[in-house]
């Protein structure tokens, strides 16, 4: 029996006259395997899609593609959830002494709560809330505020600005009260944040304590200005050290 895909006149003919089928072209695997490979490399579209742009385009999917759609809407539900989480707060707030119980002390359970109480007027107070600000960016986690002294307390004596409170549940967890103890006038944004993190409330990157030297230095200074002191004297110079870098760093 004669081969209807032979290429001869003869079946060309027939296949003129519809008595024998067309020809069929021999298969290219290399074409089909790139059609293949572009196919599985091809984005579905919902995979671009918000959870409000899937809700609009339910109608278009077919059967097939609205269970990957469900299992892709549930997958972008929880990042969304998870990056609200995340990202609930992000900026520094300003409150006032009336809500001081509401947003710091009964803030939401296990969220960490830094708050500043500041005058405009002192330098310090300026500089500290202008790194708060980038702080309050980089950890969203992290709930920080701001109030002016007077609103909260009165009578509160300017040494003790800058003041920072650090909470949690309530409970204050960390403290920063004056120039000191919040680092020195030339206070810099990494310095501000180990202290911060010190306390818990945020988690750093920071791998050591930028003033690390600088303490290193003074204990070495302190020590060398003991070192003909007897022993008592130097057991106490050593307190004495001790309790004076905790306040400073």
């Amino acid at each position: 029996m004669q081969d209807p895909n032979e290429d001869t006149e003869w079946n060309d003919i027939l296949r003129d006259f519809g008595i024998l089928p067309p020809k069929v072209e021999p298969k290219d695997e290399t074409e089909e395997m790139v059609l293949h490979l572009q196919k599985e490399a091809e984005v579905k579209p919902y995979e671009s899609m918000t959870l409000n742009e899937l809700k609009e385009a339910e109608d278009e999917f077919d059967e097939d593609d609205m269970k990957a759609v469900e299992k892709y809407r549930q997958q972008r539900l929880q990042e969304w959830k998870s990056l609200q989480k995340r990202q609930k707060y992000g900026e520094l707030r300003e409150i006032s002494g009336d809500q001081y119980i509401k947003e710091v002390t009964n803030a939401p359970k296990n969220v960490w709560v830094i708050i500043h109480l500041y005058r405009s007027s002192i330098p310090m107070c300026v500089l500290v809330n202008q790194h708060l600000n980038l702080l309050a960016r980089k950890f969203p986690e992290t709930k920080f505020v701001k109030a002016i002294v007077n609103s909260c307390i009165q009578n509160y004596h300017d040494r003790c600005l800058p003041t920072i409170f650090v909470y949690k549940n309530g409970q204050i967890k960390g403290r920063l009260i004056g120039v000191t103890e919040c680092g020195g006038a030339n206070l810099k944004l990494e310095e501000l944040e180990w202290k911060l993190a010190e306390s818990g409330a945020i988690k750093t990157d920071l791998e050591e304590n930028p003033k690390k030297d600088i303490i290193n230095m003074m204990i070495s200074s302190i020590r060398s200005t003991s070192v003909h002191d007897d022993t008592n004297s130097t057991g106490s110079n050593t307190d004495e050290t001790k309790c004076f870098l905790s306040r400073m760093f």
